[in-house]
Protein backbone atom coordinates (compact mmCIF):
# COMPACT_ATOMS: atom_id res chain seq x y z
CA UNK A 1 0.00 0.00 0.00
CA UNK A 2 2.62 2.37 0.87
CA UNK A 3 6.44 3.19 -1.03
CA UNK A 4 8.59 2.49 1.87
CA UNK A 5 11.50 1.60 -1.23
CA UNK A 6 11.51 5.63 -1.07
CA UNK A 7 13.61 5.60 1.65
CA UNK A 8 16.13 4.43 -0.15
CA UNK A 9 16.63 7.44 -2.23
CA UNK A 10 18.68 10.55 -1.29
CA UNK A 11 16.56 13.10 -2.53
CA UNK A 12 13.47 11.05 -0.42
CA UNK A 13 15.89 12.47 2.87
CA UNK A 14 16.35 15.50 1.31
CA UNK A 15 12.62 15.87 1.01
CA UNK A 16 12.44 14.69 4.66
CA UNK A 17 14.99 17.47 6.01
CA UNK A 18 12.90 20.03 4.17
CA UNK A 19 9.47 19.16 4.71
CA UNK A 20 10.36 18.71 8.23
CA UNK A 21 12.08 22.57 8.55
CA UNK A 22 8.58 23.95 6.98
CA UNK A 23 6.30 22.21 9.41
CA UNK A 24 8.54 22.92 12.82
CA UNK A 25 7.74 27.18 11.17
CA UNK A 26 4.04 26.15 10.61
CA UNK A 27 3.95 24.82 14.01
CA UNK A 28 5.76 27.98 15.69
CA UNK A 29 2.13 29.30 15.95
CA UNK A 30 0.61 26.33 17.32
CA UNK A 31 3.42 25.77 20.20
CA UNK A 32 2.45 30.05 21.15
CA UNK A 33 -1.25 29.22 21.41
CA UNK A 34 -1.01 26.24 23.45
CA UNK A 35 2.06 27.72 26.12
CA UNK A 36 -0.83 30.85 26.62
CA UNK A 37 -3.52 29.17 27.46
CA UNK A 38 -1.87 26.02 29.27
CA UNK A 39 -0.41 29.32 31.46
CA UNK A 40 -4.27 28.94 32.78
CA UNK A 41 -3.78 26.14 34.46
CA UNK A 42 -2.17 24.99 37.67
CA UNK A 43 2.03 25.10 37.44
CA UNK A 44 1.73 21.33 38.03
CA UNK A 45 -0.59 20.20 35.58
CA UNK A 46 1.03 22.95 32.10
CA UNK A 47 3.64 20.32 31.15
CA UNK A 48 1.30 17.57 30.92
CA UNK A 49 -1.52 19.88 29.03
CA UNK A 50 1.55 21.24 26.64
CA UNK A 51 2.26 17.05 25.98
CA UNK A 52 -1.35 16.34 25.31
CA UNK A 53 -2.23 19.69 23.17
CA UNK A 54 1.47 19.01 20.71
CA UNK A 55 -0.25 15.10 20.51
CA UNK A 56 -3.47 16.05 19.68
CA UNK A 57 -1.42 18.23 16.77
CA UNK A 58 -0.12 15.78 15.71
CA UNK A 59 -3.17 12.85 15.24
CA UNK A 60 -4.91 15.51 13.57
CA UNK A 61 -1.93 16.06 11.46
CA UNK A 62 -0.92 12.11 10.60
CA UNK A 63 -4.95 11.59 10.46
CA UNK A 64 -6.20 13.33 7.45
CA UNK A 65 -2.81 12.06 5.66
CA UNK A 66 -4.30 8.80 5.49
CA UNK A 67 -6.81 10.49 3.39
CA UNK A 68 -5.96 12.11 0.66
CA UNK A 69 -9.42 12.14 -1.17
CA UNK A 70 -10.79 13.40 2.31
CA UNK A 71 -8.59 16.34 2.09
CA UNK A 72 -9.23 17.10 -1.43
CA UNK A 73 -12.81 17.18 -1.23
CA UNK A 74 -12.86 19.75 1.29
CA UNK A 75 -12.01 22.19 -1.37
CA UNK A 76 -15.50 21.41 -3.16
CA UNK A 77 -18.23 23.79 -2.96
CA UNK A 78 -20.67 23.25 -0.49
CA UNK A 79 -22.71 25.68 -0.89
CA UNK A 80 -22.52 29.07 -3.40
CA UNK A 81 -23.13 32.89 -2.49
CA UNK A 82 -24.36 35.52 -4.56
CA UNK A 83 -22.36 38.66 -4.36
CA UNK A 84 -23.46 41.68 -6.30
CA UNK A 85 -21.18 43.31 -9.00
CA UNK A 86 -19.01 39.31 -8.96
CA UNK A 87 -19.03 37.78 -12.25
CA UNK A 88 -18.62 34.21 -10.58
CA UNK A 89 -20.51 33.10 -7.83
CA UNK A 90 -18.44 32.76 -3.96
CA UNK A 91 -18.44 29.20 -3.57
CA UNK A 92 -18.20 28.07 -0.18
CA UNK A 93 -16.06 25.12 1.22
CA UNK A 94 -15.77 22.97 3.63
CA UNK A 95 -11.88 24.12 4.32
CA UNK A 96 -13.34 27.82 4.33
CA UNK A 97 -15.95 26.86 6.93
CA UNK A 98 -13.03 25.63 9.26
CA UNK A 99 -10.03 28.75 8.38
CA UNK A 100 -13.53 31.36 9.08
CA UNK A 101 -14.23 29.29 12.59
CA UNK A 102 -10.40 29.03 13.15
CA UNK A 103 -9.84 32.78 12.41
CA UNK A 104 -12.37 34.07 14.53
CA UNK A 105 -11.84 32.13 17.47
CA UNK A 106 -8.04 32.70 17.52
CA UNK A 107 -9.02 36.54 17.25
CA UNK A 108 -11.00 36.52 20.03
CA UNK A 109 -9.19 34.60 21.99
CA UNK A 110 -6.23 37.00 21.51
CA UNK A 111 -8.09 39.90 22.18
CA UNK A 112 -9.36 38.50 25.39
CA UNK A 113 -6.10 36.96 26.79
CA UNK A 114 -4.53 40.59 25.50
CA UNK A 115 -7.72 42.20 27.86
CA UNK A 116 -6.98 40.18 30.76
CA UNK A 117 -3.49 41.07 30.71
CA UNK A 118 -4.05 45.18 30.49
CA UNK A 119 -7.01 44.73 33.37
CA UNK A 120 -4.29 43.12 35.57
CA UNK A 121 -6.87 40.38 36.35
CA UNK A 122 -3.88 38.05 36.34
CA UNK A 123 -3.10 37.95 40.06
CA UNK A 124 0.27 38.85 40.96
CA UNK A 125 2.67 36.54 42.69
CA UNK A 126 0.87 35.31 46.53
CA UNK A 127 -3.00 36.31 45.38
CA UNK A 128 -4.92 33.78 44.64
CA UNK A 129 -5.26 32.61 40.75
CA UNK A 130 -8.48 31.16 39.28
CA UNK A 131 -7.14 28.04 36.98
CA UNK A 132 -9.22 26.82 34.21
CA UNK A 133 -9.84 22.60 34.50
CA UNK A 134 -7.86 20.51 32.14
CA UNK A 135 -10.78 19.65 30.09
CA UNK A 136 -11.80 23.34 29.06
CA UNK A 137 -8.07 23.95 27.92
CA UNK A 138 -7.84 20.52 25.67
CA UNK A 139 -11.29 21.88 23.98
CA UNK A 140 -9.84 25.17 23.20
CA UNK A 141 -6.56 23.29 21.80
CA UNK A 142 -8.12 20.82 19.95
CA UNK A 143 -10.25 23.76 18.13
CA UNK A 144 -6.59 25.20 17.03
CA UNK A 145 -5.04 22.11 16.19
CA UNK A 146 -7.93 21.61 13.53
CA UNK A 147 -7.11 24.84 12.23
CA UNK A 148 -3.15 25.25 12.26
CA UNK A 149 -3.53 21.40 11.04
CA UNK A 150 -4.80 22.78 6.94
CA UNK A 151 -2.02 25.17 6.17
CA UNK A 152 0.59 21.73 7.56
CA UNK A 153 -0.92 19.30 5.86
CA UNK A 154 -1.14 21.50 2.45
CA UNK A 155 2.20 22.30 2.25
CA UNK A 156 2.98 18.31 2.81
CA UNK A 157 0.17 17.56 0.24
CA UNK A 158 2.58 20.17 -1.83
CA UNK A 159 5.88 19.14 -1.98
CA UNK A 160 6.05 15.84 -1.48
CA UNK A 161 4.15 12.67 -2.98
CA UNK A 162 5.17 10.35 -0.59
CA UNK A 163 2.53 9.60 1.80
CA UNK A 164 4.88 8.07 4.09
CA UNK A 165 8.04 10.93 3.96
CA UNK A 166 4.85 12.97 4.78
CA UNK A 167 4.07 11.07 7.77
CA UNK A 168 7.49 10.62 9.02
CA UNK A 169 8.16 14.76 8.56
CA UNK A 170 5.22 15.82 10.86
CA UNK A 171 6.17 13.21 13.43
CA UNK A 172 10.14 14.37 13.49
CA UNK A 173 8.92 18.19 13.91
CA UNK A 174 6.56 17.21 16.04
CA UNK A 175 9.37 15.55 18.59
CA UNK A 176 11.56 18.48 17.96
CA UNK A 177 8.65 21.37 18.77
CA UNK A 178 7.56 19.01 22.28
CA UNK A 179 11.17 18.68 23.25
CA UNK A 180 11.74 22.69 22.90
CA UNK A 181 7.91 23.43 24.30
CA UNK A 182 8.53 23.85 27.81
CA UNK A 183 11.74 26.11 27.09
CA UNK A 184 9.30 28.69 24.45
CA UNK A 185 6.40 28.56 27.16
CA UNK A 186 8.34 29.65 30.10
CA UNK A 187 10.56 31.89 27.76
CA UNK A 188 7.07 33.26 26.35
CA UNK A 189 5.10 34.01 30.20
CA UNK A 190 8.02 35.09 31.73
CA UNK A 191 8.40 37.95 29.35
CA UNK A 192 5.19 39.78 29.76
CA UNK A 193 6.09 42.03 26.34
CA UNK A 194 7.16 39.34 24.25
CA UNK A 195 3.91 37.33 25.85
CA UNK A 196 1.57 40.58 24.19
CA UNK A 197 3.78 40.65 21.27
CA UNK A 198 3.27 36.81 20.82
CA UNK A 199 -1.10 37.38 21.19
CA UNK A 200 -0.77 40.26 18.39
CA UNK A 201 0.96 37.56 16.22
CA UNK A 202 -1.82 35.35 16.53
CA UNK A 203 -4.53 37.97 16.23
CA UNK A 204 -2.76 38.47 12.55
CA UNK A 205 -2.89 35.02 12.30
CA UNK A 206 -6.21 34.71 13.39
CA UNK A 207 -7.09 37.54 10.58
CA UNK A 208 -4.73 36.12 7.78
CA UNK A 209 -7.07 33.20 8.46
CA UNK A 210 -10.42 34.89 7.69
CA UNK A 211 -8.86 36.22 4.34
CA UNK A 212 -8.14 32.75 3.44
CA UNK A 213 -11.65 31.78 3.92
CA UNK A 214 -12.91 34.85 2.19
CA UNK A 215 -10.20 33.37 -1.14
CA UNK A 216 -8.50 36.69 -0.29
CA UNK A 217 -4.49 35.32 -0.38
CA UNK A 218 -2.55 37.07 1.62
CA UNK A 219 1.83 36.27 0.87
CA UNK A 220 2.50 34.73 4.08
CA UNK A 221 6.28 35.55 3.35
CA UNK A 222 5.53 39.38 4.56
CA UNK A 223 3.70 38.05 7.21
CA UNK A 224 6.55 35.94 8.54
CA UNK A 225 9.04 38.35 7.77
CA UNK A 226 6.96 40.99 9.86
CA UNK A 227 6.85 38.92 12.76
CA UNK A 228 10.74 37.89 12.93
CA UNK A 229 11.58 41.65 12.60
CA UNK A 230 9.51 42.02 15.81
CA UNK A 231 10.70 39.33 17.89
CA UNK A 232 14.38 40.70 16.94
CA UNK A 233 13.71 44.10 18.02
CA UNK A 234 11.79 42.83 20.87
CA UNK A 235 14.86 40.39 22.30
CA UNK A 236 17.07 43.71 21.59
CA UNK A 237 15.12 45.94 23.95
CA UNK A 238 15.40 42.63 26.60
CA UNK A 239 18.52 42.28 26.26
CA UNK A 240 19.01 46.33 26.78
CA UNK A 241 16.94 46.11 29.66
CA UNK A 242 18.84 43.20 31.55
CA UNK A 243 22.01 45.36 30.32
CA UNK A 244 20.90 48.62 32.22
CA UNK A 245 19.43 47.05 35.05
CA UNK A 246 22.13 46.28 36.98
CA UNK A 247 23.45 50.29 36.41
CA UNK A 248 20.06 51.08 37.86
CA UNK A 249 21.13 48.95 41.09
CA UNK A 250 24.38 50.94 41.44
CA UNK A 251 22.85 54.26 41.39
CA UNK A 252 20.34 53.55 43.47
CA UNK A 253 23.20 52.81 46.11
CA UNK A 254 24.15 56.31 46.37
CA UNK A 255 20.23 57.63 46.64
Amino acid sequence: MYDFSAFTHPATWISLVTLTFMEIVLGIDNIIFISIVVNRLAKEQQARGRTIGLLLALLFRIGPLLSISWIVSLRTSLFTINIPDMVDHFGVTGRDLILLAGGLFLMYKSTTEIHTKLQGEEEEEGMGKAYASMMAIIAQIVVIDIVFSFDSILTAVGLVDNVLVMIAAVICAMGIMLAFSGAVANFVNNNPTIKMLALSFLIMIGFMLVMEAAHKEVEKGYLYFAMAFSLIVELLNLRLRKKNKPVKLRDSQYD
